[in-house]
């Protein structure tokens, strides 16, 4: 018998790798994509994807999110920022765009991470307790990972 934990790793390895890389890659490199202008009122919120019949490639459509307005003005530029993805990723990738509304109100400003100095340390005893979870896992960088991961989600449900 194996783990189900080697299985699902390579199924949703296989199935999320490109999509989430992809929009990573989107991202780090929106303002060069879409201008310092635009990258200030829209960013890349989703990737779609929709198979077709009798083809391997599926079409692939990115989501922006901004404001009405914006969308109208982006609306016109949508072939370039097309351009400018697919050269990112070297071939005909994204497909199409679909702008989606959010209030004018709203900040796009991306959420800043908390700063590690204004937590507590954990307590000897939840040490031992994420050390003896992560015993079983072999490799040593993926259970320092683990541990690490494990120390966020202990600190963030303190009060």
């Amino acid at each position: 018998m194996r783990r189900l934990s080697d299985a699902t790793a390579k199924i949703a390895g296989k199935s999320f790798e490109r999509k989430y890389i992809a929009l990573g890659r989107i991202v780090k490199h929106w303002s060069e994509i879409v201008g310092p202008k635009l990258a200030d009122k829209a960013q890349p919120v989703k990737i779609h994807y929709r198979k077709q019949k009798n083809q391997k490639k599926p079409l692939t459509t990115l989501e922006i999110a901004t404001s009405s307005a914006d969308a109208t003005a982006m609306h016109y530029q949508k072939d370039l920022i097309l351009e400018r993805i697919n050269q990112l990723f070297g071939e005909q990738w994204v497909s199409a765009i679909r702008f989606v509304a959010i209030p004018s109100n709203a900040s796009l400003q991306p959420m800043k991470k908390r700063s590690k100095n204004n937590r507590t340390p954990l307590t000897a005893d939840q040490k031992k307790t994420l050390s003896d979870m992560v015993l079983s896992v072999e490799d040593e960088h993926m259970r320092d990972r683990l541990k690490e991961f494990g120390e966020h989600i202990i600190k963030s449900e303190k009060p």
